[in-house]
C-alpha cells in the first residue's frame, strides 16, 4: 500500500476511533470485546482499503464490518457473563446513578442482548448511534423495510419483556 493511502487510513482511525468504539460497545456490551471488535473491523478494512473508491463510504464500511463481525461472534461466543469494573452499590450518587440505575441499565442490556442479532444491531444503530433508516440499511446491507420491521419487532419485544419484568416486580412487592 502506498504511503498516502496508509496516512489517510491512519487519519481516519485517529479521527473516528472513539465513535467506532462506542458503536462496538453498544453492539457487544463489553468494553474489552468492543476494543477487539473495532480492532478486527479496522484490520479487515485496512486489507480492503485500497479498493474502497469513495472515502466518504469508509465509516459505513467499517460499521458494516463491525455489525457482521459482531453477529458472527454472537453465534460462536458465549455472551452470558459480563465482568464489571465495580459493583452497583459502589456507584457515585446522583441522578441516573446508584444501585437502582445500574440494575436498570444491566436489565436493559440483558434484554437487548437477548434479541436476535439483526434486531439488536438495528436498535443500536438507530437509537444509540442516531443513524437514519437509510444509513442503517446501507451499513447492514438490508432494505429500509427490513430495518423498519427489525426495529418494530425489537422494540415490541423489549417493551413486552420490560412490562413483564415491571409487573412481576409489582406483584412481588405488593
Amino acid at each position: 500500500m502506498d504511503k498516502g493511502l496508509e496516512e489517510a487510513f491512519q487519519g481516519f482511525v485517529t479521527a473516528r476511533s472513539g465513535a467506532l468504539l462506542r458503536t462496538a460497545y453498544l453492539l457487544v456490551g463489553d468494553r474489552h470485546w468492543a476494543e477487539d471488535l473495532v480492532q478486527t473491523a479496522l484490520v479487515k478494512t485496512f486489507v480492503k482499503f485500497a479498493g474502497i473508491r469513495d472515502p466518504g463510504a469508509l465509516e459505513g464500511y467499517v460499521r458494516r464490518t463491525m455489525a457482521t463481525t459482531a453477529t458472527s461472534w454472537w453465534r460462536g461466543r458465549p455472551y452470558r457473563e459480563r465482568p464489571v469494573d465495580r459493583f452497583p452499590d459502589r456507584a457515585k450518587d446522583g441522578p441516573g446513578t446508584g444501585p437502582d440505575a445500574a440494575v436498570e441499565q444491566d436489565a436493559m442490556w440483558t434484554h437487548l442482548r437477548s434479541l436476535p442479532a439483526k434486531q439488536r444491531a438495528v436498535l443500536v444503530l438507530r437509537y444509540y448511534e442516531g443513524l437514519a433508516e437509510a444509513e442503517i440499511a446501507e451499513v447492514l446491507g438490508i432494505s429500509r423495510g427490513t430495518v423498519k420491521s427489525h426495529a418494530s419487532r425489537g422494540l415490541a419485544t423489549l417493551r413486552r419483556r420490560l412490562g413483564e419484568e415491571r409487573d412481576l416486580a409489582e406483584a412481588v412487592t405488593s
